[in-house]
């Protein structure tokens, strides 16, 4: 049964890596681009002026959850047991921010007002007005639901799953080494005797001692 259902969990656990990295990724790449085109008018005699805000300028939680989840891929494989839980809730957590602020992205319904808008001058009465950029935005939306999927996943069945710790386990207790068996000396020859006496008198040593 092991045999069968170990590639099973594995396939599930790159899977689930997988989906975390690719929201991760596809989250980083919608914050950078355009969400709104926002048309500011001022009082007169002044022109009303526009900019163009980003998903980080619009909904700044974007960048942050795509670079939790991207650091929540690599948490995955690391961790086992309660932390790998724990860490699946984190990113089913992330995807459902990234889904609400992605949808409210599409639907127009940012809450933006002139403090978003840093260029602009004259802001004392000045009307803010958007009109959503509705591709990049939904890139987030994606990236929301890809996230959810991989954190439910990760709740539901990353118990079975094995992690890196599990190939630097020791199997078994360490197997203590015998020393090495002392060598036997030889019997001491008459022409070792004599070699000793030379190294003594060599050394100034009086070899009838």
């Amino acid at each position: 049964m092991s045999t069968v259902s170990e590639p099973s969990t594995r396939r599930e656990l790159t899977v689930a890596v997988l989906l975390s990295a690719l929201a991760g990724a596809l989250a980083l790449s919608s914050s950078s681009q355009p969400w709104a085109d926002v048309t500011i008018t001022r009082e007169a005699p002044l022109p009303p002026t526009s900019e163009v805000l980003s998903g980080s300028q619009a909904a700044p939680l974007v960048g942050a959850c795509g670079l939790l989840l991207l650091a929540a891929a690599v948490a995955v494989i690391a961790v086992r047991g309660a932390g790998r839980l724990a860490v699946g809730l984190v990113v089913a957590v992330a995807g459902g921010v990234l889904g609400w602020s992605g949808l409210r992205g599409v639907t127009g319904g940012l809450d933006l007002d002139a403090t978003d808008v840093t260029s602009a001058v004259g802001l004392g009465r000045a009307q803010v007005t958007s009109d959503p950029v509705v591709g990049w935005a939904a890139l987030a939306l994606v990236a929301g639901v890809l996230a959810v999927l991989a954190g439910v996943l990760v709740v539901l069945r990353g118990r079975s799953w094995p992690g890196m710790a599990r190939r630097y386990e020791r199997t078994g207790a360490p197997t203590r080494t015998s020393p090495a068996p002392a060598r036997t000396r030889r019997p001491e020859s008459p022409e070792d005797r004599h070699q000793a006496a030379w190294k003594a008198l060599d050394r100034g040593d009086d070899p009838t001692v």
